[in-house]
């Protein structure tokens, strides 16, 4: 697994008492799955930086067919995710698996393993008709626009580069200005993606100074950027 997650700290409590069902760990698991949730989504075969962990239970670590970016430390570990191998991963996953991947340093506490691996299991296991309580939790994962279908203010009609300032046009005719270290170019293959040569924008930042420009394929990249004062 290729990827990276921020090195958070994990910051819920999580109730002792032993009246805690299973329907509540899962709930609980759901809270603590924010920390996960900028990487993986638990929706199938929608692969973020990390891949889908959707019907993750029972799976062969490494064998998502739609996610190519899995480490041989992975792909060749012969883990099956259950209970107790979720639980020593999740606990510390450069030592379960050398080599692996995975930056994130883990999560210490034991029940907020066991709450993680409840939700894993009710949401993205076999209970295909039970309501994932991520569901019931809304802002929890950002939604993935599509970007063949977004509006002429988010289309690409230009990009030009001077000095450190690039000057991006959209199809509605309007030019904003990026300092070239907070505009960055980004490729999308997927059925989200953008058109081919029909590249969008994407803004980034809490300030609206940054931004994604997202294209088809890398070979649009240098095609639509011009240089010119």
């Amino acid at each position: 697994m290729k990827y990276a997650f921020p090195a958070v700290t994990l910051f819920f409590l999580l109730p002792a008492s032993p009246a805690l069902t299973a329907e509540g760990d899962a709930a609980l698991g759901a809270r603590a799955f924010r920390a996960c949730a900028a990487c993986h989504s638990v929706e199938a075969n929608r692969n973020m930086t990390g891949p889908s962990l959707a019907e993750v239970w029972n799976r062969k670590a490494g064998s998502l067919a739609s996610f190519p970016r899995y480490s041989d430390a992975m792909k060749s570990s012969g883990v099956i995710w259950n209970d107790e191998t979720l639980d020593a991963y999740l606990k510390n996953p450069a030592e379960f698996m050398p080599g692996n991947h995975m930056t994130f340093p883990g999560v210490p506490d034991e029940k907020a393993r066991s709450a993680i691996i409840a939700f894993l299991k009710q949401a993205g296991g076999d209970q295909q008709n039970a309501q994932r309580p991520m569901d019931a939790m809304p802002g929890m994962q950002r939604a993935v626009p599509n970007l063949k279908t977004v509006e002429a203010s988010s289309r690409i009609k230009a990009i030009t580069y001077c000095h450190d300032t690039f000057k991006v046009t959209t199809t509605d005719g309007k030019t904003r200005d990026f300092w070239e270290r907070n505009l960055r170019f980004k490729t999308d293959s997927s059925e989200d993606g953008p058109n081919k040569d029909a590249p969008a924008i994407v803004n980034a930042g809490m300030m609206g100074d940054r931004a994604s420009i997202i294209f088809s394929s890398p070979e649009e990249i240098s095609r639509f950027i011009g240089r010119g004062c």
